[in-house]
């Protein structure tokens, strides 16, 4: 994959799409610490308008779980979290499969490496569990030498994401996770559009494309497999409000 300045995407991608949403540097900036993520009062209104547009084609596609997605307000929208591991429907139960005992080993693991490290932080999820390294970069080398460790020893597989690593069972990402939501109502028949901003989301471009669409990308330019980019999660708002805006 090539470093290229890619164009920004038309608005009139977003006719026909069955649209495709990261959240934490997409939806919303990425904050110091996974709870003190801010949305504003603006942007659900907008999802909202902008699924009506698409008649219903919009999901959000995150590494959050669906707990944590439910609770930041989008317990109404299709979901799928913890990096395609899980899925809901508004009003009802995950679908997702059950958390491992060794997920709770690598938790505690992880509790003992932080304990001492001002800045690092364990984010416990449904069926993972992540090391931020955000407030501790020097750190990052002896938390990724961890997590592949306990990777290895449990057999699980680890994400890398923006000052992030999390282990979690494998089998699954953002691309399996287009893939599936394709093949039902409402995305079905739609045309793909990913827009995400981390390493996480390349497979979820790569599904989108795979299946006819694109993939955004968020942020400034790096090797991806993306075909537009916006520059930051404020032109994300803009263009999502174009889109939700624009006539037949």
């Amino acid at each position: 994959m090539l470093i290229i300045d890619l164009p920004p995407p038309p608005p009139a991608l977003l006719s026909g799409a069955a649209l495709f949403l990261d959240f934490d540097g997409t939806l919303a900036p990425i904050a110091d610490t996974p709870d003190g993520v801010v949305l504003g009062d603006d942007l659900l209104p907008l999802l909202y308008q902008l699924r009506t547009r698409l008649e219903g084609r919009l999901a959000i596609v995150s590494g959050r779980s669906i707990a944590t997605l439910r609770d930041l307000g989008f317990g109404d929208f299709l979901l799928a979290g913890t990096h395609g591991l899980e899925f809901a429907r508004p009003g009802e139960v995950a679908d997702a499969p059950p958390r491992l005992a060794s997920i709770d080993a690598v938790e505690a693991a992880f509790h003992a490496f932080a304990k001492d490290k001002p800045g690092v932080l364990v984010e416990r999820k449904s069926i993972s569990v992540g090391l931020h390294f955000r407030g501790a970069p020097d750190w990052q080398q002896a938390a990724g030498e961890l997590a592949d460790m306990l990777a290895a020893k449990y057999d699980l597989a680890v994400q890398r994401g923006k000052m992030l690593f999390e282990l979690r069972p494998g089998g699954a990402d953002k691309g399996s996770a287009v893939a599936a939501l394709m093949r039902e109502a409402p995305m079905v028949g739609g045309i793909p559009i990913f827009i995400g901003d981390d390493v996480t989301d390349e497979e979820g471009f790569a599904a989108a494309v795979d299946h006819g669409g694109a993939g955004i990308l968020v942020g400034p330019p790096r090797s991806t497999l993306a075909t537009f980019s916006l520059e930051q999660v404020a032109d994300v708002r803009h263009y999502l409000a174009r889109g939700a805006a624009q006539s037949d």
